[in-house]
């Protein structure tokens, strides 16, 4: 399919830009980047033309655990690892003939032509920064001028109490929808207070953009 794609001036500037990113850009990040020479293109074309180029076997398409699609110039075979607090992605090298080849038991019938292997974590630049958050915050603790329970309430605003008290009172974890269903807030607030939270250790996301609140977060209320 390489040999009859046509190569227009927008699919040789996406592949253009997308050689010039290192951090597997989203479709929405690499228009931003494109429209800058090409002003009058629209996200629908840039949407379009990746997923063109992906099918032939120019780029790859990364669909990392449910998370909005990332476009990668490098094809050859690799896998990836991804920060859960700031997105962040990239190359990592793995020997998949370490793993266990399943048996025919186990295969269900299916002729096995490879695996895809998702590693996640917390990248280095985040775990400096929540060292730093950790300093500050016992640097800046109150000192004997109110109680242990209102100092942790003073850490929250009142929109990240209201997220927290839904989380708190829920037995699974919960996504935005079903939080937004339980407050008074909009998504886009739930998504910033959600951030605020995590950055602060008072809740986790243990599944696909679904969140609990922490022992710390419980605490904080």
């Amino acid at each position: 399919m390489k040999d009859i794609l046509r190569m227009t001036h927008q699919r040789e500037l996406i592949l253009e830009e997308l050689g010039n990113c290192h951090n597997h850009p989203t479709a929405d990040a690499l228009y931003e980047r494109i429209k800058k020479k090409l002003p009058r293109i629209s996200l629908a074309t840039v949407y379009r033309n990746l997923e063109i180029l992906s099918e032939a076997g120019m780029i790859r398409k990364l669909e990392i655990s449910g998370r909005q699609k990332r476009f990668d110039k490098e094809i050859d075979q690799h896998d990836h690892v991804f920060c859960v607090q700031c997105r962040r992605v990239d190359d990592i090298k793995f020997d998949q003939s370490r793993l266990a080849s399943l048996g025919e038991d186990q295969s269900l019938g299916y002729a096995i032509s490879g695996c895809r292997v998702e590693f996640f974590g917390i990248c280095p630049k985040c775990q400096a920064k929540n060292e730093k958050e950790e300093a500050e915050k016992k640097t800046d603790a109150c000192k004997g001028e109110c109680s242990k329970k209102s100092c942790k309430k003073s850490l929250l605003s009142e929109r990240q109490r209201e997220v927290l008290e839904v989380l708190a009172k829920s037995d699974d974890a919960s996504a935005n929808k079903d939080i937004a269903a339980a407050t008074s807030l909009e998504p886009k607030q739930i998504s910033c207070q959600l951030t605020a939270l995590k950055k602060k250790g008072f809740v986790t996301s243990p599944v696909r953009c679904k969140y609990e609140i922490t022992k710390a977060g419980k605490a904080a209320l």
